[in-house]
């Protein structure tokens, strides 16, 4: 569980088990309490089913914890959602106006990570068959466009096309770097000690380790006047765009 895509996979996996009052998920440790009335063997096996490597520890009598309010990390997801939007739209745009596909790259991560957030906020009250749906077509989407991104790096490797223009790289991965300092600050703002919201921090801090290497190949396209460092950059980011795609086809199971 290093990631909100499987958490919300467990979640939505045992979204229809009447017995299952309340999960606790530890996302460090790669632990999940389940506080649960019968019926446990068909929990495991539901569990099982995604291929996490699961393991089962034991099982003892406890009263479920005391739930949070939901009101104000709602609010910050909303805001988080909105910045990865807002800066996937910018970094798509400048990213196809300089020739960067690292710029390309970085703003479909943001649109993974914004998927990720919708699907969060839309489980809410829904219909598992919805939200099994919302999934399905999110994947599938994302899986497209990496796909075309793949196909975008290696047409311009075979080919003689411009170099990128550094200048747009750094700068805007300097902005969409700040987007998500802010969004990682609102996320620690919360306090939270529940699951989603501390994975949610997780997912963000890898998206500045992901600006941090935009900005590196854009320094790296001045210094060496190649257009290598961006694809190689882009190539990176696409791969863990796909990963991303996969993860959120499998809620859709």
């Amino acid at each position: 569980m290093d990631c909100p895509s499987e958490e919300q996979m467990i979640r939505m996996k045992l979204d229809g088990f009447e017995q299952v009052k309340y999960l606790d998920f530890d996302i460090p440790n790669r632990k999940l309490e389940v506080y649960h009335l019968d019926g446990i063997e068909e929990i495991q096996i539901s569990v099982a089913s995604l291929k996490l490597g699961d393991s089962f520890e034991g099982t003892t009598e406890a009263e479920p914890p005391v739930v949070e309010d939901q009101s104000k990390q709602k609010r910050i997801l909303w805001w988080v959602l909105g910045i990865n939007f807002g800066f996937f739209l910018v970094e798509m745009t400048t990213g196809w106006i300089s020739d960067s596909m690292g710029l390309v790259a970085d703003s479909l991560d943001m649109l993974a990570d914004s998927i990720v957030y919708a699907l969060s906020l839309f489980a809410v009250g829904g219909a598992i068959s919805r939200k099994k749906k919302v999934a399905k077509l999110s994947g599938y989407f994302q899986m497209g466009l990496a796909t075309l991104g793949f196909a975008e790096v290696l047409r311009r490797f075979f080919s003689n096309t411009e170099t990128p223009l550094f200048q747009w790289m750094i700068i805007v991965s300097i902005f969409a770097l700040a987007g998500n300092l802010i969004s990682l600050w609102l996320i620690n703002k919360t306090n939270s000690k529940e699951a989603h919201m501390q994975a949610s921090a997780i997912f963000t801090s890898n998206d500045i380790i992901v600006n941090g290497g935009v900005i590196l190949a854009g320094a790296l396209v001045y210094f060496l006047d190649s257009k290598w460092p961006d694809l190689a950059i882009g190539g990176i980011v696409f791969a863990f765009v796909m990963r991303g795609a996969l993860r959120i086809l499998k809620l859709s199971k």
